[in-house]
């Protein structure tokens, strides 16, 4: 696969995207940067919001977790459903009443200042390194693909991926990533399911034949009940992916401050079921691809990667498939990635300037001038970060960094689930040490679970543990509680 081909198609693309930020961000001011002046067509930001979900990590590990996990990923799904009902019938309301440019605002309102400060920095951190790893990913496979041929050093692949982002998202910020994460969207989409063609094709399988060979292989089975120390066991999966979708879109800048664009509550929650509901076939069609990679690559001799994560892009690129494959898995990962990258980016923006340095309701020329500084400094922090995981060049410290920035996500959990369901005050200078402990017991728990509780892993169940213990924790320092003639979502 030739490099001057691969950098054609993707300057093409680029210059689609560059061309959408164009159109979105003329008459954009620092309102259209941070909920893109709450005019966004719910349906437009609910197909962004499949692509920012799946990210690049997820278009090339869904189909290789079928190798390990069969399709036991879709008992999570079943859990995201009732994740995003709870969010689109409590936060959302709650979101738009207070009319939030950032949902940490409602901590402050709550418990106070350090509590505020507490939920926003562990939202910067998670978003930060998850945000970073993703575009390590990318700018790896840039790499490999294009610029290695070249002799261009890692460094300048790293800059070039983050300066087409910063192109398109430093003026419309919100206003002109949810135009570009539907467009982006819609090409991962189209790779992923004309990869399914092609493959089929080349094993001679029609519709029929390839549902029917799905169907019948030992790799698609969903429901796990037997065994509960099993990671995939049913209630693990399910309510681990119900909290997880609460925390991860329900309690994140990034996701939020897309619904938060939307018209008014009626379009955001339209936004919402509509894209939980298309969430379902989506991850259908990454599981179905999974099955027929593997198939593929026994016919073909092609041996399985010890890390499965690989099969996608080994099969996509040195299969045999030919150069249009090759070219649609470049795109529909550099579109997945992208999709959520650029996002993560804007919320953080928005989350540093409204919350860290609280520069909301300032005058236009000056609050535009902040944020775009900010804006810089993150595209600086997240090209750091991205060359430390260059650096370490070991995907299992790579992976440890990626999952401990997860457990940031529980104290955030417990805060609000606190915040909505009682009525206490808690001491707010105590607020920050909470949010730290829980994280460290219930990375140590991790560990050495095993050992204390009898042969039991953790799955994603760990979050709920995480939400639990910092619950705990403010019920230890909780104080007077509200008055009971004041609705609670009303702080």
């Amino acid at each position: 696969m030739a490099p001057g081909t691969i950098l054609f198609v993707i300057i093409i693309y680029f210059l689609l995207l560059l061309g959408v930020a164009w159109l979105t961000g003329r008459k954009a001011d620092s309102e259209s940067f941070f909920i893109g002046n709450r005019r966004s067509p719910w349906i437009v930001v609910s197909i962004g919001m499949i692509g920012a979900s799946l990210s690049g990590v997820t278009f090339v590990s869904v189909p290789g977790w079928v190798v390990d996990s069969q399709f036991s990923y879709l008992q999570m799904v079943l859990g995201y459903l009732v994740g995003y009902a709870v969010i689109a019938e409590i936060l959302l309301p709650l979101y738009y009443k207070l009319r939030l440019t950032s949902i940490y605002t409602y901590l402050k309102q709550r418990f106070g200042n350090r509590s505020y400060k507490t939920g926003a920095s562990f939202f910067m951190l998670s978003r930060t390194v998850g945000a970073s790893f993703r575009l390590y990913l990318v700018a790896s496979v840039l790499q490999l693909t294009i610029f290695e041929a070249w002799n261009v050093p890692f460094i300048i692949t790293v800059v070039i991926t983050l300066a087409l982002i910063w192109l398109y998202t430093f003026k419309g910020g919100i206003k002109t990533i949810i135009w570009t994460d539907m467009l982006q969207t819609v090409f991962m989409l189209s790779a992923v399911i004309l990869t399914l063609v092609f493959i089929s094709r080349s094993m001679d399988l029609n519709f029929k034949g390839m549902v029917s060979l799905v169907k019948e292989h030992d790799l698609s089975r969903i429901f796990f009940f037997d065994d509960f120390n099993d990671k995939r066991h049913f209630l693990k999966q399910f309510f681990g992916g119900m909290f997880i979708t609460i925390v991860m879109t329900g309690l994140d800048q990034d996701m939020m401050q897309k619904n938060l664009s939307c018209r008014n509550l009626k379009d955001a929650r339209k936004n919402m079921y509509s894209y939980s509901i298309a969430f379902v076939p989506v991850n259908m069609i990454f599981l179905v691809l999974g099955i027929l990679l593997f198939v593929y690559a026994g016919k073909q001799g092609i041996a399985i990667p010890d890390q499965t994560d690989n099969l996608f892009p080994l099969v996509a690129t040195q299969g045999g498939l030919g150069l249009a494959v090759s070219l649609l898995f470049i795109l529909g990962l550099i579109a997945a990635a992208y999709s959520s990258a650029d996002s993560a980016l804007t919320a953080l923006t928005t989350s540093f300037t409204v919350d860290i340095l609280g520069q909301e309701g300032r005058e236009e020329s000056s609050l535009r001038k902040v944020r775009t500084r900010v804006h810089i400094f993150f595209s600086f922090l997240l090209m750091i970060i991205i060359m430390v995981f260059r650096a370490l060049n070991d995907q299992s410290v790579i992976s440890a960094l990626f999952t401990i920035a997860g457990y940031t996500y529980g104290p955030l959990l417990g805060m609000f689930t606190f915040g909505l369901f009682t009525r206490w005050r808690v001491k707010d200078r105590v607020m920050p040490y909470i949010a730290i402990v829980s994280p460290i017991i219930c990375f140590f728990l991790n560990t050495y679970s095993e050992e204390l509780l009898g042969g039991y892993k953790f799955g994603f169940e760990l979050l709920i543990v995480n939400g639990i213990i910092t619950f705990a924790g403010m019920l230890i320092f909780k104080e007077k509680a509200i008055d009971l003639r004041t609705p609670i979502n009303d702080f």
